[in-house]
């Protein structure tokens, strides 16, 4: 089944991880809510778990029943998880829901390292690093899901970023379990990724010929 929804990177709750266990596809991981969502969630509904778009396989109660396949399964921290262990979670948008946080695919470009944890005028400081590629994605003031959870970047460096978490968002995630050397699912902002794709790709693409006019022309010409 394709794995398809948009979020909001504002977490809904915070699940507990009951079972986590190898199949042949990949894993196959059972998480408990802590609280029962109204609607209730149905059989085939996208939902993100610690920034990973995955479909709902099997429910019973609060028991959420998944299978983590292909680039879920390669590109995020799902597959270390253990009973006990404790993953955001987010229901995908509806057309009709506020857009509070930033549009959030699911689809987890890699995975960032803790450097470092501070404090900062009541927020906690999260110094994160990425590889280069997530990088050229990550903008100053933009926004950014790590483990799903909707945050801005406030600072910026040539491997790095940082990024603040008000209390209300450190308490009510699993971001409070972080410690230093966690791996954190990282997915850059939507937009941000399209247009460094498109400034990539415009560097590098050969310029046409317009007739027999050129760009080589159109610079000598003074444009």
């Amino acid at each position: 089944m394709v794995e398809w929804g948009m979020f909001t990177g504002l977490v809904a709750d915070v699940g507990r991880v009951v079972e986590a266990r190898r199949s042949k596809a990949g894993m196959v991981l059972a998480v408990e809510a802590s609280q029962a969502w109204d609607p209730k969630v149905e059989l085939g509904e996208s939902v993100c778990v610690n920034g990973a778009c995955l479909t709902v396989k099997e429910v019973r109660g609060g028991l959420l029943t998944f299978d983590v396949l292909g680039e879920s399964a390669r590109l995020t921290t799902l597959p270390s998880k253990k009973p006990g262990s404790l993953v955001n979670l987010e229901r995908a948008l509806r057309l009709a829901d506020r857009l509070g946080g930033h549009l959030v695919t699911g689809h987890v470009d890699g995975l960032g390292r803790v450097r470092g944890l501070g404090r900062k005028d009541g927020d906690r400081v999260l110094g994160i690093s990425a590889p280069a590629e997530l990088m050229r994605g990550i903008a100053l003031k933009g926004s950014i899901a790590v483990d799903g959870v909707s945050l801005t970047v406030a600072g910026l460096a040539e491997t790095s970023f940082e990024v603040r978490v008000i209390p209300f968002t450190w308490e009510h995630t699993g971001l409070r379990t972080l410690r230093e050397g966690a791996s954190v699912n990282l997915e850059t902002d939507l937009i941000g990724k399209h247009v460094a794709r498109w400034l990539e790709t415009g560097k590098a693409a050969p310029r046409p010929a317009i007739g027999s006019l050129t760009w080589e022309k159109l610079k000598k010409a003074g444009f």
